[in-house]
Order: C-alpha cells, then sequence, then structure tokens
C-alpha cells in the first residue's frame, strides 16, 4: 500500500473536516444499528470516507470539491469493480436532513445483496 496515503488518511482520521465529523457522530461505535463503519480508508488509490467493511458499502461526505465531475465518476467506477457500493451526501443533506442520511443509509443495508444467500 502507498505509505503516502496511508499518512494522509491518517491525518484526515486525526483533522476531519466539519461535515465528516457530524457524520461520524451518526456512525461511530456501531450507533446505526450496531453497524461496524471504519473512516478514511484506503481502497486501491482512493481513499474512502466511511466504510462498512461487512456490507461493503462506502459512504462519502460531498463538499463542495465533489462536483460529479470525471474524477468522481472514475473514483466511483473502481469502487463499484471491487465490490462496494458507493452513497454520497451532499454536505447540506448532513447539516440540514441527518435523518434523511440515517435512512438512506438503513435502506441501502437493508436491501444488500450479500444478505441473500442465493446471490452468492
Amino acid at each position: 500500500m502507498n505509505e503516502w496515503l496511508r499518512g494522509r488518511a491518517k491525518e484526515m482520521r486525526r483533522e476531519p473536516v466539519l461535515y465528516e465529523r457530524r457524520l461520524w457522530k451518526l456512525l461511530r461505535d456501531r450507533r446505526l444499528d450496531g453497524l461496524k463503519f471504519r473512516r478514511q480508508v484506503v481502497i486501491g488509490r482512493y481513499i474512502a470516507d466511511f466504510v462498512c467493511l461487512r456490507h461493503r458499502l462506502i459512504i462519502e461526505a460531498d463538499g463542495p470539491t465533489h462536483d460529479g465531475g470525471p474524477h468522481d465518476l472514475e473514483r466511483d467506477a473502481f469502487l463499484r469493480e471491487q465490490n462496494f457500493r458507493v452513497l454520497r451526501f451532499p454536505n447540506a443533506d448532513i447539516e440540514n436532513r441527518p435523518h434523511a442520511v440515517v435512512s438512506a443509509i438503513l435502506a441501502a443495508v437493508a436491501c444488500d445483496p450479500a444478505d441473500e444467500p442465493f446471490l452468492r
């Protein structure tokens, strides 16, 4: 694994941006339906904000640098190739609609194809 990337992820864990801190308050310590999330996880050449490995689910807090441009599309395609699902939430939703964010995460987990034995 790229040492620079690991160091950057560690730095991001130590000094999270405002909306990542707010989202982490909802996800940490198995607070959300007992789900275990890790933050700032290196996957390939990318750092995912929050990852639930059991459900192969990535949660991203999207600030102004995420505009749905080519970089985001390439990144999401790579993560899907690694069998992850990606949910992106704009900062405004994290701030103003945290219940909707939580509901969307729980809905994604509820329809997790990994839980269906015949799909494995």
